[in-house]
C-alpha cells in the first residue's frame, strides 16, 4: 500500500482583517493594538518551536464575521472559535487543545455569538 503525504490534524484559520484607521468597526488586526498585529507570526513561531508545524496548518484569512470578539481564530476539526486572543491564550490553546486534545473552554466564543451551523441543504431551493 502506498502512503501519501500525511494531512494536518488541525487547521487554524486566523483572521487577519484590518480596518482602515478611523473605521468605527472593530477588526482582528488593529492599529491601536500592536499585539494583534503580531499574533499570526507568534502562533506560527510557537508551532515551529514545539515541532508540530507539519501536523497543524495555520492559515491567514480575511473576516470570519465575529469582529466584536476579535482577534479570533477558528480551529478545525471541531468548529472551535477562539476569541479575544493574546499571545498567552495562543500558548494555552496550542498546549491544551492542539497537543493535549482538550478545548480551552474559557476562550471559546460565547454561544449567543456562535450557534449551531446552518445546513445549506435546508436553505437550498
Amino acid at each position: 500500500m502506498m502512503s501519501g503525504i500525511p494531512q494536518p490534524a488541525f487547521y487554524i484559520f486566523k483572521c487577519q482583517q484590518s480596518a482602515p484607521p478611523g473605521m468605527p468597526k472593530p477588526s482582528c488586526v488593529s492599529q491601536n493594538n500592536p499585539e494583534s498585529q503580531e499574533l499570526f507570526g507568534y502562533m506560527a513561531q510557537q508551532l515551529m518551536t514545539k515541532g508540530i508545524m507539519g501536523t497543524v496548518q495555520p492559515i491567514q484569512t480575511s473576516c470570519l464575521g465575529r469582529c466584536q470578539q476579535g482577534p479570533v481564530m477558528l480551529v478545525e476539526p471541531g468548529h472551535t472559535m477562539y476569541v479575544d486572543l493574546t499571545k498567552e491564550k495562543i500558548d494555552r490553546i496550542i498546549d491544551e487543545h492542539l497537543i493535549g486534545g482538550k478545548v480551552v473552554q474559557e476562550y471559546v466564543i460565547p454561544e449567543e455569538f456562535w450557534g449551531e451551523p446552518t445546513n445549506p441543504a435546508t436553505l437550498a431551493r
